[in-house]
């Protein structure tokens, strides 16, 4: 705990990083806790995982005093990051019992009106946040610290205005800390007009690079799925995340690798808060291995101990593919980041591969069993592939396929 005495925090919260078994800062922490606890405003690059949490909750933690109202702010793009920040704040604080309150919607919005005024940290999504300003049932009059977590992707999901308009009602005289993964034109806009002065401190990434093997699959559409299973079953992971882009190909996933016996759980906006919050939970304890899920979904989550991440749809920008990668790969653990693709995906490759940062190298295709899929799907499936996947699929064979060669003549183009 040295390495944290000397970045100035109090005895208080010392000693609740030791019950909870923190030994050394992280590098975002050592840079900038000394710069939060001094008042500074910070503009902070920094990728989930990398401890930014308790950077800008040491200040806010050091500096409240309960039952004096909503003195801190803290904006999130999303629910399960709004409740994994409001956790680790409960836990960084139970030595000063604040009341920290987690906003979002989907849930009852009066029994969120029944806390706030017994409430001094609230953590939210700016929609929520805007419905309880509209109704006058939220004052930031007296938030002396306002925090923009994972501010790219807030804006990346369209909330750039409801946080200019969040921003506009709170004091002037307050301490402003940004976070994000990259620091894009819209960051630096909001910076210059709502900081004072901002240090801007940049990270290396939490993913050890050297530990992290990147690759791909080029497969016929309809034999996708059978893909991933054989991958799953090969494996044999700890934890596994499957991206897609959409929640019906969340679900048609999800539903379908139960079938085949794979513990695996689905989560995306569509599901109702308290059971996504379950399931994180369950993976979290390792009770599933396989957790399904969007981009939206997933975003800022910080599960430790996951081992492969899979890319059943490829998303469009590399930014998101690396966001993806993130998860794996951490504190000088192995991992392996897999993409499966098809004709569909090769446009969004094409982009993701102009990203000299990134080497994904092409993967000989194994022989894998042909998995029947749900009738319903299928039938959907063939009016998207041409009727190909029907035919394909009653043949019910082990094959090798082209290993690679689409890809790699987009990628030289």
């Amino acid at each position: 705990m040295e390495k944290f005495e000397k970045l100035g925090l109090s005895k208080g919260l010392l000693e609740v990083l030791n019950e909870f078994g923190f030994k050394e800062p992280s590098e975002i922490q050592e840079k900038a806790i000394p710069l939060a606890l001094a008042g500074r405003d910070i503009i902070g690059g920094s990728a989930t995982g990398s401890g930014k949490t308790l950077v800008f909750a040491s200040p806010i933690i050091e500096n409240l005093k309960s039952n004096n109202g909503v003195q801190a702010l803290i904006l999130t793009p999303t629910r399960e990051l709004a409740e994994q920040v409001t956790k680790m704040i409960r836990k960084f604080s139970n030595k000063k019992e604040l009341n920290v309150l987690a906003i979002y919607g989907g849930v009852d919005i009066n029994q969120q009106i029944r806390k706030i005024p017994n409430t001094d940290i609230v953590v939210g999504t700016p929609g929520r946040i805007l419905d309880h300003l509209n109704k006058r049932t939220l004052s930031l009059r007296a938030v002396k610290f306002l925090v923009l977590d994972e501010a790219d992707r807030m804006f990346d999901m369209g909330f750039y205005r409801d946080v200019e308009r969040i921003l506009s009602q709170c004091p002037r005289e307050r301490q402003t800390m940004m976070f994000s993964a990259t620091i894009s034109n819209n960051i630096d806009h909001l910076a210059k007009k709502y900081t004072k002065n901002p240090v801007e401190i940049s990270v290396n990434s939490y993913v050890d690079h050297s530990k992290l093997k990147q690759t791909y699959y080029d497969v016929p559409a309809y034999d996708k799925f059978s893909l991933l299973v054989h991958l799953l079953k090969k494996d044999q992971t700890n934890l596994s995340m499957v991206f897609c882009q959409t929640r019906r190909n969340v679900d048609f996933i999800a539903n379908n690798l139960k079938k085949v016996g794979i513990n695996s759980k689905a989560i995306h906006g569509g599901l109702p808060q308290n059971k996504r919050i379950k399931i994180l939970e369950e993976f979290h304890q390792k009770k599933i291995s396989v957790l399904i899920c969007t981009d939206v979904a997933a975003r800022g989550l910080d599960i430790k101990g996951v081992s492969h991440i899979y890319n059943y749809d490829l998303p469009s920008t590399s930014e998101d593919y690396i966001h993806r990668i993130g998860r794996t790969a951490r504190a000088g653990k192995e991992g392996k980041a897999i993409s499966i693709l098809s004709n569909k995906d090769y446009e969004n490759f094409r982009n993701i591969s102009r990203d000299e940062s990134l080497t994904i190298t092409p993967e000989e295709l194994p022989e894998f069993k042909i998995i029947s899929l749900q009738t319903d799907f299928r039938e959907n499936r063939d009016n998207r592939f041409g009727g190909r996947g029907r035919q394909e699929n009653k043949k019910n064979f082990s094959g090798r396929r082209n290993s690679g060669r689409n890809v790699q003549s987009i990628r030289r183009r």
